[in-house]
């Protein structure tokens, strides 16, 4: 058995730990950061790497609150500006036709997302990029603290000062980079320098947040907790991954780049392929598919809100595997994460019953003769049952037992493995199984 397979087995056996409680299968845990204690532990060839990492990590979380601080001082404010916070990176659309990024509302935009950029060199989540260029003093983040506070929550920020401060959670950072790339393609090189710098900046970034291994966090500089693990949650690594495939192509929104810059980019693209590939998870010698986080040295998959446990999970796995059947020329070892993911979501559908309202309010899982298939969101390691999860941390095996605010606020129920297999049915036939 391999470290990462015997890792997996703990997940599992955390997750069937036995309770009281009927119903209730155990407790979620929390991720584990990235500390120093825990590279000291890796086998000393690794370790180089680790520490820097998380040393340059350190240097840029230092540089970006002092940055904030320094306008603070000059201004004689105790407290910063609060960031508009709303409607995230819908504010920047992505949609429109070439000749409107030309335009003055365009290049207002921009304008305002350049002002908001971190010293890092990436983007908030949630912040409203229509309202005004950022003043001196202002938040670089819109207010992304928890609606739900407790103690020992997994989502509390370690600073709540200094929360979600660069991140590619919730399409943040990706979004703005391809915001200003249609703006600098439609303007020309004479009229998109604040913006090319921008989007330059914005690579380094990328580039600096990437793990010796290959993956990226949550958010970076890192700021503990779940934020350090791996995230596929989202899209948030696939985003990444499919802006350095778009970079390293030189495609029409990213010819502006030099030949090194797209060498360097394709690098960055492929060394995150093979995290990707490395991190699908294992049960008994088979490939399965992928959880939403993934430890950053381990590998495996951890928890990240209160409610969401270490796990197979449907729908992030379903956008890797879309995501690798559009890679032309796949390598072996894609072909085989393909099928065997395919297998996987062959297994698990689940036929017969529907997740919806059951009257007004509450919204339960019912029996529903020739409905689905359906996929759970999350489905316990090596036994594949689906798992929910509740505020206070438990694990349940039946949806109809959390709290009715979860049974309505999360979507724990998807039909879109079906759009995985419909795919993967003419993908198969041009890369057979090995």
């Amino acid at each position: 058995m391999t470290p990462f397979e015997s890792a997996v087995l703990a997940v599992s056996v955390i997750i069937s730990a036995p309770s009281a409680f009927a119903g209730i299968l155990g407790t979620n845990t929390p991720s584990q950061p990235l500390t120093a204690g825990r590279i000291a532990a890796l086998p000393r060839a690794q370790r180089t790497d680790w520490q820097q990492y998380l040393a340059r990590s350190q240097r840029q979380l230092q540089a970006d609150q002092s940055a904030l601080k320094n306008e603070m001082r000059r201004l004689g404010l105790k407290e910063a500006i609060a960031a508009p916070s709303g409607r995230g990176t819908r504010s920047l659309p992505l949609n429109r036709d070439a000749e409107w990024y030309r335009s003055a509302d365009a290049r207002r935009l921009a304008d305002i997302v350049v002002s908001f950029q971190t010293p890092a060199g990436g983007w908030c989540k949630n912040m409203d990029f229509s309202q005004h260029v950022r003043a001196p003093g202002e938040h670089f983040a819109a207010d992304n603290t928890t609606r739900f506070p407790a103690p020992g929550d997994n989502d509390a920020p370690r600073d709540v000062g200094w929360n979600f401060v660069g991140t590619f959670d919730n399409d943040a950072t990706i979004t703005q980079m391809r915001f200003l790339a249609r703006v600098i393609t439609a303007l020309g090189e004479k009229s998109s320098a604040p913006y090319r710098a921008a989007f330059s900046r914005g690579l380094d970034y990328i580039f600096a947040a990437q793990f010796p291994n290959g993956g990226w966090p949550q958010v970076w500089p890192l700021q503990g907790g779940y934020h350090d693990a791996i995230t596929y949650n989202d899209g948030a690594m696939l985003h990444v991954l499919a802006l350095l495939r778009d970079v390293a192509d030189g495609g029409k929104d990213f010819s502006f780049f030099s030949q090194r810059t797209r060498r360097k980019a394709d690098a960055s693209f492929k060394r995150g392929i093979v995290c990707l590939l490395q991190s699908q998870v294992v049960v008994n010698g088979r490939r399965t598919v992928w959880g939403q986080q993934h430890d950053t040295l381990t590998l495996q998959p951890v928890s990240a809100r209160n409610y969401e446990m270490p796990a197979l999970t449907a729908g992030e796995s379903g956008e890797i595997v879309i995501f690798l059947m559009q890679l032309p020329s796949p390598s072996p070892e894609i072909v085989t994460a393909v099928h065997a993911a395919a297998d996987w979501f062959q297994k698990t559908a689940q036929r017969d019953v529907a997740f919806r309202f059951n009257g007004a309010e509450d919204r339960q899982l019912v029996p529903a003769p020739g409905n689905g298939p359906l996929w759970s969101r999350y489905y316990e390691i090596g036994s594949d049952r689906p798992i929910f999860g509740d505020r206070d941390k438990s694990i349940h095996d039946n949806v109809n037992e959390i709290s009715l605010e979860r049974r309505r606020g999360y979507s724990w129920f998807s039909e879109k493995g079906q759009a995985v297999l419909d795919r993967y049915a003419s993908w198969r036939k041009l890369h057979p199984p090995p």
